[in-house]
């Protein structure tokens, strides 16, 4: 029986079953390492716990997709900062998500180790903070300042150079 028509069941945070490919489900490391090759009769039941239900379903979406579409490979130095210059438009729109789902995709790609979901949620997070400062960062991360202004002014003149640098780039 091909991996394309075994199936396994991918169990989210909260219990809910998910019937994948095995195909599909292998292109998480994770899955492919839980994954008895020994024992392909039966449909295997992998427990992702660190993974909500409406973030798995995401998550399949985007493994199912990049079956029938492969995303083009995100390389370094990015050519663009515009996604659409990078990825095709499919991956453009997926991550068009609440910051909290992007970041919730971030954290599931990264335990399920699927590099190129991790590569492209990473990619649109870079996108949507790239030019932004330090008090629009933390309000996007929902990080609390926890400088006085004083320690603050101090920081700033510290690393000026910095900031020097990045207003002298084209």
């Amino acid at each position: 029986m091909s991996d394309d028509d075994q199936k396994i069941n991918l169990l989210s945070r909260e219990g809910d079953v998910y019937e994948v490919a095995l195909a599909v489900a292998r292109m998480s490391k994770l899955v492919d390492e839980s994954v008895d090759d020994e024992d392909t009769s039966a449909i295997s039941d992998i427990p992702l716990p660190n993974v909500k239900g409406i973030v798995l379903a995401k998550v399949i979406e985007y493994c199912q997709h990049y079956q029938t579409e492969p995303m083009t490979e995100i390389t370094t130095p990015l050519p663009s900062v515009k996604l659409e210059e990078i990825v095709q438009q499919w991956y453009c729109d997926f991550v068009k998500v609440e910051n909290v789902m992007l970041f919730e995709l971030v954290t599931a790609a990264n335990y399920m180790n699927i590099q190129p979901l991790l590569d492209l949620t990473c990619l649109a997070v870079s996108v949507m903070i790239k030019g932004k400062s330090a008090d629009e960062i933390r309000k996007i991360f929902n990080i609390s300042n926890d400088f006085s202004p004083e320690e603050e002014a101090q920081v700033r003149e510290e690393n000026k150079w910095c900031e020097d640098a990045a207003n002298q780039q084209p």
